[in-house]
């Protein structure tokens, strides 16, 4: 079975405080063998870039309302009439909030959305598939 990979390559920004923040490449990735979990990739002044894997339904939800808690919250609102999407992510490593322009990011949500539609995700895993294997042994 052939996976598809729906890839988005933007530049978000690192809040630093309320008055300033820095461009930081990204790249949104979604894979429709993790069906749930999307992918941020981004570099900041670091030898190797920084991975964030949550889930898929956590930023379509984020678009449009706050929610998460704990180590991923996601939340519209606007910056200079402009809608981003915000993003706190916590780590031990530290914590970073990230903003990122809403039409792009609702645009590449859309493209995962056509690949694995929502509700759907299981399937694109087959466990039952593979629980039926283990189950006949």
């Amino acid at each position: 079975m052939r996976h598809t990979v729906v890839e988005r390559e933007l530049e978000i920004r690192l809040v630093l405080s309320p008055e300033r923040s820095i461009p930081v490449p990204a790249k949104l990735g979604y894979r429709s063998d993790d069906p749930y979990a999307v992918h941020i990739t981004f570099h900041i002044n670091s030898e190797r870039p920084v991975h964030w894997t949550f889930a898929r339904e956590l930023l379509v939800e984020g678009v449009f309302r706050p929610c998460g808690h704990g180590d991923v919250r996601v939340w519209p609102t606007k910056v200079s009439g402009r809608g981003v999407v915000l993003m706190a992510l916590s780590s031990p490593d530290g914590d970073a909030l990230l903003e990122a322009p809403a039409a792009a990011v609702s645009a590449w949500l859309e493209r995962t959305l056509r690949v694995v539609p929502p509700g759907s995700e299981s399937e694109m895993l087959r466990i039952d598939d593979g629980l039926a294997e283990l189950l006949a042994q």
